[in-house]
This record gives C-alpha cells, structure tokens and sequence, in this order.
C-alpha cells in the first residue's frame, strides 16, 4: 500500500518530467503556444496548461506575446524565462584567459579575455576569478545570479586524484585539489573539462558539426587534441582521455630529445606551433614563431611556404589515422594552426592521396578562438537547467 507521501512525490516528479520535457521543446523551437506544445510532446492541452502555469509562477517561462485567431480565441504564446539564471563560460589556455556570461539561452551578456601571464595555479585561478567577476559586471546581473560555471582547460581531470593530467603547457596545473580552489575563488558549482571536447561542443552546437551525428574536431596550436562526437553525443572514452592524439606515435619527433617528447607526446612536439617554429629554426630561417611562419607564407614567402607545406602533410597524417578508425562526416580543424586550411589545404590534400583511399571532408572551424568558449556556455546551460529541475523535483 503506497503511502500519501508517495503519491506526493509520484506526482511532483510527473510534473516535473512534463515541465522539463515543454521546457527542452522551447529551447528548441523558441515561443510556441499552448496547443502546439501539446501537440509536439503529445502532452493532453490540460497538462501543458498546468505545466506552463507551474514555470511562469517559477519564473521559469513567461508569457511573450498573442495572436488573433481568424476566426478564433486569442491565443497566447510562451517562452523560457532565459533571466531567470546566469552561467559562466572559461577557457583557460596557454595565452589568454577567456571568460563570457550568459543566460539560459545561452546568449552572451558580458565578455572579458586577458593575457595568461601566470606562472603557478594560484595566480591562474587568481586571474580567472578576476577575469569572471568583471564580465558578471559587464552583463550587468548579479553574481548571485550564477548557478554554475564551465571552465575549458588542456589536460584531463582525474576525480579521484583531483589533479589534471597531459597539461604540460600550463604551469602548475597538475596540483591537486585545482578543482575545489576553483569553486572556491568562484563561489558557485565548478566543473572542468578538456577544453578540446568543449570546442567540439561549440562546434557541435553553433558552427561546422551542426546537424552532424559523427565529427571530430582537431585542434592545433599551442598543443594537439581532438573531440571526438559519436551518435550525437561527446565521446570522451573509458578514463576521459579519449582524443588525446597529442601521444600518438609520429616518425617526425624521432630527431627530437626524448624529454621533449614524454613531455609533450609525439604528434605534438611535431605538428604544435613550436614544431614549426623549431623547424623553421632548424633550417637556419629568422622565424621564431609558427604565427610569424604562416603570415609569411600568406605574403608569398618560399621558405615559409616550405615550412606550411610540411607541416600540412604532418596534419594530414594525422587526419588519415582519425578517419581510418571514426570515419566521420567532417573532420574540422582549429586552433592557431589548424585554421589555416586556406594555406594547408593543397598540401594535405596532396598527402592524403598518397596515403591511400580514404578521402576524409576536412573543414576550418566556424567559431574560430571562441570555440572552448561556446562549448563551455552550451554545456554550462544544460547543467544549470539540469540543477534548476533536480530542485523542483525534491
């Protein structure tokens, strides 16, 4: 015999389930009205009623305008309220730290980026603290406002250790406990994810893998790594480590020193950005950075030219191995080097072809540096949703 207690709490999660489920439908669709909400969920038009009238006096939705039938009631239309909370987006790279607010539509409010000029975790999460609270007063709301905050780093977060591991371009970022004194600095719920996977969310979200099941995303800059998207859905493997390609075997960073190369794992010490600028060094060139390599080649230089060329068929090794074992729909390369598929394309077309049939469509990001920056908001929407509805539901 069930209990009324059970019946109270049989009967809120059931409203909860509907008002979730209206909820996901309008986040997608935007305003709807009441009988095309019934319709698309096929919810009866008495339960979408109760549902909406439950999130309009949670402030949850609100009512954004009417339409006259011809003939015909006037029919109302609603919408998520996206005021109703605020989330936080961080990418913390090697060079700059980039922080955005948003609501829950995910529509930016405020920005602010900064140089990364720290040397220890300490002043990283300094810096990013200070970074977050000036974009929360440029959007002008409340920090009180924030449910939670998704920041992109390199590397990936061992719970358990509570340290982040394959981050060796961040000084200090493999401590332990990096978490808790983010949450801390931030006051409000934190969670830290490969910055990589959360471009690719970005991308999956806003700009090349848009309505794509299976892509991948490959960024090359400072560091290598790539986010894999499988069935629609991030895949970050058994321990979370999956797409990091940065250790994969490469014949190139064989004549370097073996530390270079534990460090940093083999395709990155020969494809990364100082990869070009060590073998523009190599070959007795005046360029020291992989930015001064490919502004060169884009003015028509024949030793930067030389450079661009090797190093797209590096890539295109890379993206031969990528397609031969996920056989995406698009491979889409970002990040400092990765973007100049204008440069890159002929050679790496030209080395694929010699590598066998494989033919994979390679695309430059759409988002461009803002990439972990859109991954992190989309994914920090979702999780403030999520805690908005685990609330309603106790």
């Amino acid at each position: 015999m069930h209990s009324q207690g059970d019946q109270r709490g049989s009967s809120r999660l059931l409203r909860v389930m509907n008002e979730r489920l209206l909820l996901d439908r309008l986040r997608e669709t935007g305003s709807a009205s009441r009988v095309e909400l019934a319709r698309v969920t096929g919810l009866s038009k008495p339960t979408v009623s109760a549902a909406l009238a439950g999130m309009v006096e949670a402030g949850l939705a609100h009512v954004v305008g009417e339409v006259a039938g011809r003939p015909g009631p006037v029919t109302t239309l609603y919408d998520v309220n996206a005021a109703a909370a605020h989330v936080l987006g961080i990418d913390i790279g090697r060079e700059w730290i980039r922080v955005a607010v948003a609501d829950l539509r995910g529509e930016f409010l405020g920005r602010r980026d900064g140089r990364n000029s720290a040397h220890t975790a300490a002043e990283l999460v300094r810096r990013a603290r200070g970074l977050a609270h000036k974009a929360v007063a440029e959007a002008g709301v409340d920090w009180t406002s924030i449910t939670c905050a998704v920041i992109g780093s390199p590397g990936v977060f061992d719970p358990v250790s509570g340290r982040v591991e394959f981050a060796p371009n961040l000084p200090g970022w493999g401590e332990p406990g990096l978490v808790d004194r983010l949450r801390d600095a931030l006051a409000v719920r934190v969670d830290l994810e490969n910055d990589v996977n959360l471009a690719a969310v970005g991308e999956h979200a806003y700009g090349e893998g848009k309505g794509k099941d299976h892509f991948v995303l490959v960024s090359i800059g400072t560091g290598v790594g790539m986010g894999i998207v499988v069935n629609g859905q991030l895949y970050t493997g058994a321990r979370g480590a999956a797409g990091e390609v940065s250790y994969m075997p490469s014949a190139e960073a064989d004549a370097v020193a073996n530390d270079e190369v534990l460090a940093h794992g083999p395709t990155e010490t020969a494809v990364a950005a100082f990869g070009i600028a060590r073998a523009a060094q190599d070959s007795g060139l005046s360029f020291t950075t992989a930015k001064e390599v490919f502004a060169a080649a884009a003015e028509g230089d024949h030793a930067a030219l030389a450079l661009v060329e090797a190093e797209g068929r590096r890539i295109a090794g890379l993206v031969v191995a990528v397609a031969a074992v996920l056989d995406p729909e698009v491979i889409v390369l970002s990040g400092g080097v990765g973007r100049n598929v204008d440069l890159l394309g002929a050679p790496m077309s030209a080395r694929i072809a010699e590598l066998g049939p494989l033919r994979p469509t390679v695309a430059s990001s759409a988002l461009g540096e803002t990439g972990v920056l859109h991954g992190a908001i989309a994914r920090a929407v979702d999780q403030a949703w999520g805690l908005i509805f685990e609330l309603r539901s106790t």
